[in-house]
């Protein structure tokens, strides 16, 4: 953990093996008693989100299509199909809640979940 997240309120959760995700895939994970979406978007990158589809409130957003939009990567509601930003969590189809994003990284292998202490 850096002193920047340190300093943010972050605490680092150990949540699974890399070779756990499928590349290109969302995988579901409770952690710390939240819900949270994993993306394996290459071979050495996670992205993570929550897992509540902010518009509807259904823990889904692990099923949602990733893509890209420039060079931002996006995931796509399964249920009504808006679109975000997975660094921001922005919404990029319409004027609309963000989803929460949470930041990732990839340490000897296994994967690690910031979220708010």
């Amino acid at each position: 953990m850096d002193a920047a997240s340190r300093a943010a309120g972050t605490e680092w959760h150990d949540v699974c093996a890399l070779t756990d995700l499928e590349p290109l895939w969302g995988e579901a994970a409770r952690v710390a008693g939240r819900q949270v979406a994993l993306y394996r978007v290459d071979a050495t990158t996670v992205l993570a989100a929550d897992h509540r589809d902010p518009r509807t409130g259904a823990c889904v957003m692990a099923r949602g299509i990733l893509g890209s939009r420039g060079s931002a990567v996006t995931v796509a509601s399964p249920l009504h199909k808006e679109v975000y930003d997975l660094a921001t969590g922005r919404c990029l189809t319409e004027d609309g809640p963000a989803l929460p994003v949470h930041p990732a990284e990839v340490r000897d292998g296994r994967v690690l979940v910031g979220l708010p202490r």
